[in-house]
């Protein structure tokens, strides 16, 4: 599958209506069994130096970065799709979202931005969730969004996840990528099939006393020697006087302690009703601008079967949505969604969009099928311990 930061168009072999019911540290650049893991920033001043980047002329690289592109396009309609490889399972979600009844749909707390430099070395987004693990600590969205599937060069660069992310806003702080993991068919052979990727965190940091990352004069800074300030980024230093000084940042603690993490539902029948959470951009093939990509949307829907072989995905699942392409790519699809708690059972991240019709109108999103397989990559990411890096 090639994932292009502009536009995407693949053609998808068919959509099918059917049924839906009812450690240890692991070694970067490895592979065990199904699972292929890989470091983002492998230690604490390497993650300072990746928020100097986006922190960088008033946070001009997570203001003006630009969507991550995917469309896939239908063809016709065919038959087939995935199934199970083992017993239906699912992991509990933890809640911090509040209470209450509401009319409207209540958006999760955990779900945000994901932003990152491309293989054209210019900053794109992405959405993506926070799961439930061991550690409070995991992300979840496509593959795509954190596996260089242009220059192969493994993963992208400066990965952070900014929940609730609005025009430079970080109302829960940001977190900076630590360690990736994903199916070894998607890092070795860009298997659309397995279009999924999870991403353990350091702990949320701030660099001032407000939410905004804008204004320097907020920043907190601390006096250091030489051989520590040589180490940081220009960004986050200063001498003056003959002395040194960084940036002091504020630890705000564990992302699932602070927006809670969603359940995981794994080998699913298909047919029942998903919430897709993400943060849509851009217009549809028509050209009418449908969603801005800065503020969190919904649609919702029935799942059902989804074929694209010529991007190697045979086991696609899809939902009906008007999410275009641009910035939907890890949009979090929640079974079982409580409205109340604003938590439910990841059962799906959105990997592509289709206009299934030809009408020149996105109408459907798809998503890898959340397997065994799966179950066994974010068992193997959700035991992994982070830390602080403040």
């Amino acid at each position: 599958m090639n994932t292009r930061v502009k536009r995407l168009v693949l053609p998808l072999g068919g959509l099918a209506a059917a049924g839906l019911i009812g450690s240890t540290l692991v070694a970067p650049a490895q592979a065990a069994g199904d699972t292929a893991t890989d470091p983002l920033a492998a230690s604490g001043i390497a993650a300072k130096n990746v928020v100097a980047f986006w922190l960088n002329q008033k946070a001009a690289n997570l203001v003006n970065a630009s969507p991550y592109e995917t469309q896939i396009v239908a063809k016709h309609i065919s038959k087939g799709g995935p199934s199970p490889d083992s017993k239906p399972g699912t992991v509990a979600p933890t809640g911090n979202g509040g209470s209450g009844r509401s009319k409207n749909v209540n958006l999760p707390k955990t779900t945000g931005k994901v932003f990152f430099t491309g293989s054209d070395g210019r900053p794109h987004w992405c959405t993506a969730t926070s799961l439930q693990a061991k550690y409070r600590n995991l992300v979840a969205t496509a593959g795509h969004c954190v596996y260089d599937t242009e220059s192969n060069k493994a993963t992208l660069d400066r990965w952070v996840f900014i929940p609730g992310y609005y025009q430079g806003k970080a109302p829960w702080g940001i977190y900076v990528g630590k360690q990736a993991f994903t199916h070894y068919d998607f890092d070795v052979y860009e298997d659309g099939d397995r279009d999924y990727a999870f991403v353990t965190v350091y702990n949320g940091i701030k660099a001032g006393s407000g939410t905004s990352w804008f204004d320097a004069a907020e920043w907190n800074w601390q006096e250091v020697n030489k051989a520590t300030y040589d180490k940081y980024s220009q960004y986050i230093r200063k001498s003056k006087g003959g002395k040194y000084y960084v940036v002091k940042f504020t630890d705000v603690g564990r992302l699932g302690e602070n927006v809670g993490g969603q359940g995981l539902a794994y080998n699913q029948k298909l047919g029942k009703y998903v919430y897709v959470f993400g943060y849509p951009s851009g217009s549809h093939p028509d050209g009418n601008y449908a969603f801005s990509g800065k503020t969190l949307k919904w649609s919702y829907g029935k799942t059902f079967a989804a074929k694209a072989p010529s991007v190697k995905a045979e086991e696609l699942v899809g939902v009906k949505s008007s999410f275009t392409g641009e910035g939907s790519s890890g949009s979090s699809w929640l079974l079982n969604y409580s409205n109340a708690r604003r938590i439910g059972y990841l059962n799906g991240v959105t990997s592509g969009v289709a206009d299934t019709d030809g009408n020149n109108r996105i109408d459907t999103s798809v998503s890898p099928y959340f397997d065994g397989e799966l179950y066994g990559i974010y068992k193997a990411a959700a035991n992994v311990w982070s830390g602080s890096i403040a």
